[in-house]
């Protein structure tokens, strides 16, 4: 079991750039692979970014490669979200997620554990 809160969000200019953290209790948060995703009013939710548990490899949707970098510490069993030149269509609930699979996960519904959401919005 780990339990995921989510933080950073807020009200940006497109352009300019926010962290989003993700903290995890549970002593077991280093045997998770962590994934990041979003939804904005009316769509589905969908993939962003995802990190190994070891934090060896990652995984984007395209249309924030080079915009967001996924990383972790699991000594402070955190996971972060970089997201700079922010775009209006960036605009959503973003989510963290927890699975026990050892790769790369895109599909929501694999992963097992789920924060609250963070609101992220981007004005132009």
């Amino acid at each position: 079991q780990v339990y995921l809160v989510e933080s950073g969000g807020g009200l940006v200019q497109a352009g300019n750039s926010l962290t989003l953290s993700c903290a995890a209790s549970g002593r077991t948060f280093s045997s998770y692979t962590i994934g990041w995703f979003r939804q904005a009013p009316g769509k589905d939710r969908e993939f962003v970014a995802t990190i190994t548990r070891s934090g060896t490899n990652t995984y984007y949707r395209d249309s924030v490669k080079g915009r967001f970098t996924i990383s972790r510490d699991n000594a402070k069993n955190t996971v972060s979200l970089q997201m700079n030149s922010l775009k209006p269509e960036d605009t959503a609930v973003y989510y963290c997620a927890a699975t026990s699979m050892v790769t790369t996960v895109s599909t929501p519904s694999l992963y097992a554990y789920w924060g609250q959401g963070t609101q992220v919005t981007v004005s132009s």
